[in-house]
């Protein structure tokens, strides 16, 4: 201390000298405050939150030291404008101490206004005043208020979160229909997002111990029929193909991304010259760089190319038409989810009925993905597009693909099609599972084909498979008697859940619900599972379901297969698996590097098999 004494002798040396002081002794405090909540909040568990009871008190606490730290974070942010006079030392060590005070503050800030719960407890009155009670008048009325009040503050959420996009009309109501799934999914539940993790921890360890003592005779399986065996070579070599286009339609940001090194050399020089007249010939807008990395994806020319359209708002999909001259088909691929106004259409999760012309009952389907298909099958039929582009090639095929939002609304896009196009084709990969009404899932399953890798979240999520997760996470936190600390620590805690009953509520699963919420019932409906609303939905078509194996040896001379490929049903993907790979396996550079794998596999697995005779026993 007495070495860097020296360094503050200067103008406002001996104020800049207290408040250093000041400083360290609030920081101490502040230290010794988060040391206590740590210590605290390590006690109980989930179910039992009696020996953390005086964690309110010390967050208030550390609430109140927040005026301080404000304040003087303020003083130094004003002793920094006036000019630091001080060694440069001093002066640099103060800046930095500012900038981390006002990071920490703000990263704070942020956190409470996206956490916080400013209803939380309203409730209770009526929780121990029991169902019964909220039949009165005055109680139902007070409780709708409350959800509307949910809602709104869930609104004021997603547009904070939301604030560099437009305030059109589709945003409107996107905002409103996923405040309202939000508000809706966490109303009836008291948990915070640590409460979430440790829960998903545990499942993932569950799902693990049930899979590794399930006899071989207690796996369910959907055998396909043997006409969707004889086609899964082929459905498979044309997935392999259009999957070329459903990346393409990303852009340059997925082909940047798939070759770090090389791939801004190779579109550079897209981005940089002058429009051409071979640039000129293809309809669209907000191209930029995005051409360059069309054409290096796809191999195609500019020439092959009728509509690229990079236009990106809620419900308003991009999308591109070309020739595949290989394949003999007009293919429209549209973009899957990559900005704010995607994530709005994936969350408008109430089902919309469908104006089809098709004999088929019950057309509804997720609304925001349909609002996306109208959209681009409006541009395509209304615009001329499609028009154009089987003038150039009047003997081609009709085929819609698409990627995660863009697999669904191509699949949308495709039914709306069919009367008019009735060759259609439709390759859909990775699709959300929420999509399509049971009836028109029947219907698709003739002219949609999706494919699915390993435990991929997407193709498993629904508003119902949500619930059903709900459900397991509350039961499963419910049968743990260890603190969340411990349950989150990467080692095996299935102690509490071998032999145990998972199929009844315990009392610790009854405190889980906020409020006693008299809508939510482990045996009854919750608010999510309301048939008007948000009735159960399902994937589009026939499904290929990719999973790996590692080299297991299946083929004899080609050792190193890692995939199995079969046909799957629908109910297979009826529930939500916990892994690390459950997000990876949604991205289409993985998906597209185990297509690439598989395809080459089963090529050398019968090359194989056609010189040395051999028997396949290929999945």
């Amino acid at each position: 201390m007495n070495k860097h004494r020296g360094k503050l002798n200067c103008p406002g040396g001996a104020l800049l000298s207290s408040y250093l002081i000041v400083l360290i002794v609030l920081l101490a405090l502040i230290i010794c405050t988060m040391s206590a909540i740590v210590c605290v909040s390590m006690r109980g568990t989930i179910c039992n939150p009696g020996p953390r009871k005086s964690m309110s008190k010390l967050l208030y606490l550390r609430l109140a030291l927040f005026v301080p730290e404000i304040v003087w974070a303020s003083l130094g942010a004003a002793w920094i404008a006036d000019g630091v006079q001080c060694d440069r030392t001093v002066g640099n060590g103060i800046i930095a101490t500012v900038v981390v005070s006002w990071i920490v503050i703000a990263s704070t800030l942020v956190t409470v206004v996206v956490v916080f719960d400013p209803l939380g407890g309203k409730l209770a009155p009526y929780s121990s005043a029991g169902p019964s009670h909220l039949d009165s008048p005055e109680s139902s009325q007070f409780l709708n208020g409350l959800k509307t009040a949910a809602t709104s503050v869930w609104e004021t959420r997603i547009k904070l979160l939301c604030c560099c996009i437009g305030k059109d009309d589709h945003t409107r109501v996107a905002f409103s229909s996923t405040a309202e799934l939000f508000s809706t999914y966490f109303s009836d539940t008291d948990l915070v997002p640590s409460d979430i993790a440790a829960g998903l921890a545990l499942l993932h360890q569950q799902q693990d111990y049930i899979r590794n003592n399930q006899e071989p005779d207690q796996v369910i399986s959907h055998s396909p029929e043997s006409s969707q065996d004889d086609d899964l070579d082929a459905e498979l070599e044309s997935c392999h193909h259009y999957m070329q286009f459903a990346a393409a339609a990303y852009g340059w940001p997925l082909y940047i991304y798939r070759n770090p090194f090389t791939g801004l050399c190779r579109i550079g020089g897209d981005c940089c010259r002058s429009r051409t007249t071979e640039y000129d010939l293809v309809g669209g807008d907000q191209l930029n760089c995005h051409f360059g990395s069309i054409l290096q994806t796809t191999g195609l020319q500019y020439r092959d190319f009728i509509h690229v359209s990079f236009h990106d708002r809620v419900y308003e999909l991009p999308f591109l038409v070309a020739l595949d001259h290989r394949k003999e088909s007009v293919v429209v691929a549209v973009r899957g989810t990559m900005s704010l106004q995607d994530i709005l259409t994936d969350l408008s999760a109430e089902s919309e009925t469908l104006n089809l012309e098709c004999e088929v009952q019950d057309c509804f389907a997720h609304k925001g993905i349909s609002q996306a298909a109208r959209y681009v099958y409006h541009r395509l039929i209304m615009d001329g597009i499609l028009s154009q582009a089987f003038s150039i090639a009047p003997e081609y095929r009709l085929v819609v693909v698409g990627h995660s939002l863009g697999a669904g609304a191509a699949a949308l896009l495709a039914i709306m099609l069919r009367n008019q196009y009735p060759q259609v084709r439709c390759y859909a990969f990775s699709p959300p599972r929420g999509l399509l009404s049971k009836s028109l899932y029947e219907y698709s399953k003739s002219f949609i084909v999706s494919l699915v890798l390993g435990k991929d979240v997407i193709p498993r999520l629904s508003v119902t498979n949500l619930e059903d997760l709900k459900r397991r996470l509350l039961r499963v936190i419910a049968h743990c008697n260890k603190p969340k600390y411990k349950i989150l620590e990467p080692r095996r805690l299935l102690t509490e859940l071998e032999g145990g009953d998972l199929t009844q509520p315990l009392l610790g699963e009854q405190s889980l619900l906020a409020h006693g919420s008299p809508s939510y019932s482990f045996s009854g409906e919750s608010p999510l599972e309301s048939p008007t609303k948000y009735p159960p939905l399902y994937p589009p078509g026939r499904i290929i379901h990719l999973q790996e194996e590692g080299a297991s040896g299946r083929c004899p001379c080609y050792v190193a297969a890692q995939y199995s490929v079969r046909w799957s049903h629908e109910s297979e993907f009826s529930r939500i698996l916990i892994g690390p790979k459950m997000l990876t396996d949604h991205m289409p550079d993985i998906l597209m590097r185990a297509l690439d794998r598989v395809v080459s596999d089963r090529a050398a697995c019968v090359s194989c098999a056609a010189q040395g005779g051999s028997s396949l026993d290929v999945a």
